[in-house]
């Protein structure tokens, strides 16, 4: 089970962390990612990281601006986001994959949290 929160209503410039609790498995050996849904659009690729935490990817919309961490003894993902800007604002999912890997493709994501709300006023 995967539970997202830290979602909100910022303004842009603003930051936020978002984390993900997983529970039920053995955290360290899933790869997890981040992903995102905005208003009429599809789901879109946001950050991944390796069980480990040793390789990381980012949406080229986010590089340099968020951070995607894990804390293997908290079974807790993690996003930090700093300068937000109104294009982010959507629902965030954590997800899990059973490859290890960073990997960037939402098909290869087994599990899925409940997603958290970004709204970023410009």
């Amino acid at each position: 089970q995967l539970q997202a929160c830290g979602g909100g209503l910022v303004q842009a410039g603003d930051s936020l962390r978002l984390s993900c609790a997983a529970s039920g498995r053995t955290f360290s050996n899933y790869g997890m990612g981040w992903f995102r849904q905005g208003p009429g659009k599809e789901r879109e690729f946001v950050a991944a990281i390796s069980w480990s935490g040793g390789s990381t990817n980012y949406a080229s919309s986010v590089k340099g601006r968020f951070t995607i961490s894990r804390d293997n003894a908290k079974n807790t993902l993690y996003l930090q986001m700093s300068g937000l800007k109104p294009e982010d604002t959507a629902v965030y999912y954590c997800a899990a994959t059973a490859s290890l890997f960073a990997i960037t493709s939402d098909l290869q994501y087994n599990y899925w949290g409940q997603g958290t709300q970004v709204t970023v006023s410009s």
